[in-house]
């Protein structure tokens, strides 16, 4: 071959490496970082996924995992992806909010879900925007899941929205208009990292915080708050997203087969949470935990607050599109599930 044309070749070659973002033989080590605590059943889930990427890689593509927010909360694990320290995370709404705040129609409208089949029916209507809206951003959603619904852990026993108004309550850092809600209708957030919530409750820093019981047991949160309200406040949900730029380092056909394998994981990790979230209340009970139901009074208080934070959360945590959204699908499922 001519001098002119190996360089000819050469140059072609160089330009199909680039256009692909990948040459033969290349790896892409996917670095996920994730609040999801290690040992649990969703974490084991999230291991088998990583070793179906392997498999239908051909071991090309590799699932590295940071759980037990080592990397920082939600919010600073999402600089962290912007700044390429890590490249995909497993974030609930608030981490989610972070890239885009159409996420958190799902998660942080409290007391508008009752079922997890009206969660799973407003979720599947609304997905194709919010992943469109996250694609936009930079990043492509891997998956959907959920770990339960947040119920309020407390040091003392309380049912009425105005005890807790006494209380110092968590509330996730780095979410300034979450904080000045909780504000506005009386209670008293403390912004901490979700590592330091048992501290806070240690030290009383706080004394009480809404999580998910698996959270809660994975945490050993009831342990100093051993009061927990039996009231399903809001769903915790969730997705995993990955860099639009290192995925489409992969070819098509494997992206194909590894997205469908993430699909197969997110529905497994809905049920096993779901199911897991409620084995975690039996736990903690058998170690303390005390229980206490609402009474028509309470329940008609929290309905009152629930209704009191709507106009406060639409348009300044929820966009007034999806608000209104999910709204409308609620209420299209409810016509065709009448109780």
């Amino acid at each position: 071959m001519k001098p002119a044309t190996l360089l000819s070749f050469a140059a072609l070659s160089l330009a199909a490496v680039f256009a692909t973002g990948r040459a033969a033989g290349d790896s892409v080590v996917v670095r996920m970082g994730t609040i999801l605590p290690s040992g649990t059943a969703q974490y084991s889930l999230i291991q088998e996924l990583g070793e179906t990427w392997r498999r239908e890689s051909g071991g090309t593509v590799k699932l590295t995992l940071y759980p037990d927010g080592r990397l920082g909360g939600e919010a600073e694990m999402v600089k962290k992806l912007r700044i390429r320290q890590i490249n995909a995370g497993l974030f609930s709404a608030v981490g989610l909010a972070e890239i885009d705040p159409s996420t958190n129609g799902l998660q942080i409208m409290p007391l508008t879900f009752r079922t997890w089949a009206e969660v799973d029916y407003v979720r599947e209507h609304v997905r194709p925007l919010l992943e469109q809206r996250i694609r936009a951003k930079g990043f492509e959603v891997l998956f959907w899941a959920d770990a339960g619904w947040v119920r309020f852990f407390s040091k003392t026993a309380a049912i009425h929205p105005d005890e807790f108004r006494k209380m110092k309550m968590f509330a996730w850092a780095g979410d300034a208009r979450q904080f000045a809600i909780e504000e506005a209708v009386g209670c008293q957030p403390v912004s901490l990292e979700t590592t330091d919530i048992l501290l806070g409750l240690n030290t009383g820093m706080i004394n009480t915080v809404a999580v998910p019981p698996l959270i809660g047991l994975a945490g050993q949160f009831y342990r100093p708050a051993p009061h927990m309200l039996d009231m399903n406040w809001a769903p915790i949900v969730g997705a995993a997203v990955v860099r639009t730029d290192i995925w489409e380092k992969i070819p098509p056909d494997i992206r194909a087969r590894l997205k469908a394998a993430a699909e197969a994981t997110g529905e497994k990790l809905r049920e096993r949470g779901r199911l897991e979230s409620e084995e975690a209340i039996k736990v903690m009970q058998q170690h303390g935990l005390q229980l206490h139901e609402l009474t028509p009074a309470a329940d008609a208080e929290w309905q009152e607050l629930a209704a009191q934070l709507q106009p406060k959360v639409r348009g300044a945590i929820v966009p007034e599109d999806i608000f209104d959204a999910v709204e409308l699908h609620l209420k299209n499922f409810r016509a065709g599930h009448k109780e």
